[in-house]
């Protein structure tokens, strides 16, 4: 292992992007060394440009108060403007189509109540097996909300349960014998568990022939792979912003609605959607008229003025994304992750097994591990890792999640990681 070290080290030298490391705060381990970080898809690092961004809000707001609104290079009237070109870049959208808003479940929530409209017989909602809970809470609850039965409308799609992967075959399959009773595709970019890339297009492709509308759940894809929103052509989609894209826990997520809904009509029925003053046309929000204005595309769907405190941190963030380019990212993550699950699949195949799709075009960067003997040796294997430094994560019933994010991880790392693996096969 010390010559696996020699080559991650050879590897991270050659690496254009290795200076964003140094980029963000990496928690030490005891006090000591860097902790090993693979949990980049479920809490992405603090920038530590993020400490003289927030002082910089708090210090205006100290100086200012309410005339900050107006005032300063970022004032707050507009601020949620600035992250709309960053963000649209970052998914393949056109600007007018994005805006940063809420968390994830609610925009899923105000999501579905403009494209989830169920009319008679198409009235089912088509999630995968599996899904992350939040998601499934929230599509139960609005069946529920609209008289509907989950146990006859909600559609869960997948195969065995030893058996993570999902065929987008599979879907089309579903929507060509019962596409007609489909009302909405709800369907997520990378699986949460397993990891496996969805082709987008393609599933839009399958719901819209079929007369379903269709939205994705980007909550593992947002910051990890190159989305093509636009051209693929949901009807919208959704993600936070705490996972890959590093703005702190809890942080404002994102929403798109592609531009064919822009200009329906929400007040005749048209293209529902709750309303809010900032969603208001901002020519005429202050005017407090009774009537509403919608703004012009997404911004429609704003409800509140936007947190700037929360906002900040996703600023910097997108900053570091365009600095780096999403491109030379994916290239990284595509070396990364596959000379890990190399170095995995030689020298640990009777610990481990791999779900996530060997394919790298059916991946981001996380590798979803099985410990082979069970449940009971992965929750050892998984302590092991936690209690010497390497911070992965775990997901029932039996799977350790393993994140070589490209903005801060290194070859080093994942070199480091499987050396722990080796130190637990030898105690084990």
């Amino acid at each position: 292992m010390s010559t696996l070290l020699d080559k991650a080290r050879a590897l991270d030298t050659a690496d254009p992007l290795a200076r964003f490391r140094s980029e963000f705060w990496i928690p030490p381990h005891d006090g000591g060394t860097d902790q090993l970080y693979f949990t980049g898809n479920s809490l992405g690092l603090q920038p530590r440009r993020l400490q003289a961004e927030m002082d910089r809000e708090l210090a205006h707001w100290k100086a200012h108060a309410v005339e900050g609104h107006f005032k300063g290079d970022f004032p707050w009237m507009p601020y949620h403007e600035n992250l709309r070109d960053p963000l649209a870049a970052l998914v393949g959208a056109r600007p007018a189509e994005v805006v940063a808003m809420n968390s994830l479940t609610v925009n899923l929530h105000l999501m579905m109540v403009s494209f989830f409209r169920p009319q008679g017989r198409r009235c089912k909602i088509l999630i995968e097996r599996q899904p992350f809970p939040s998601d499934r809470y929230a599509v139960e609850s609005q069946l529920r909300f609209h008289g509907l039965d989950p146990l006859e409308c909600l559609v869960e799609l997948g195969s065995e349960a030893s058996e993570r992967l999902i065929e987008e075959s599979l879907v089309e399959d579903y929507l060509s014998q019962h596409g007609d009773e489909v009302a909405l595709v709800l369907w997520p970019g990378v699986h949460y568990a397993s990891g496996q890339l969805f082709d987008l297009a393609r599933i839009t492709c399958a719901a819209h022939h079929k007369g379903a509308k269709v939205g994705f759940d980007l909550a593992h894809a947002a910051g990890n792979v190159p989305l093509s929103l636009h051209e693929d052509g949901p009807d919208f989609a959704a993600w936070c912003s705490y996972k890959y894209l590093n703005s702190g826990p809890g942080a404002v997520a994102g929403c798109f609605v592609h531009e064919r809904h822009h200009a329906s009509d929400a007040a005749t029925g048209e293209l529902p959607r709750f309303h809010g003053w900032w969603g208001a046309d901002p020519q005429s929000r202050f005017l407090m008229g009774p009537e509403f204005v919608p703004a012009a595309g997404a911004d429609a769907w704003q409800l509140s003025n936007p947190p700037i405190l929360a906002m900040a941190p996703l600023r910097v963030s997108l900053d570091l994304f365009h600095e780096a380019g999403m491109q030379s990212l994916r290239e990284k993550s595509i070396r990364m992750t596959g000379w890990l699950e190399k170095q995995l699949k030689d020298h640990f195949p009777a610990l481990l097994e791999i779900i996530t799709p060997a394919d790298p075009n059916r991946r981001g960067c996380q590798l979803s591990l099985r410990v082979r003997d069970g449940r009971v040796r992965g929750r050892k294997l998984f302590h092991f890792l936690q209690e010497n430094g390497a911070i992965t994560d775990w997901r029932e019933p039996d799977v350790i999640r393993v994140a070589p994010v490209p903005l801060y991880n290194s070859f080093e790392d994942c070199a480091r990681l499987c050396q722990l693996f080796e130190a637990f096969g030898e105690l084990s």
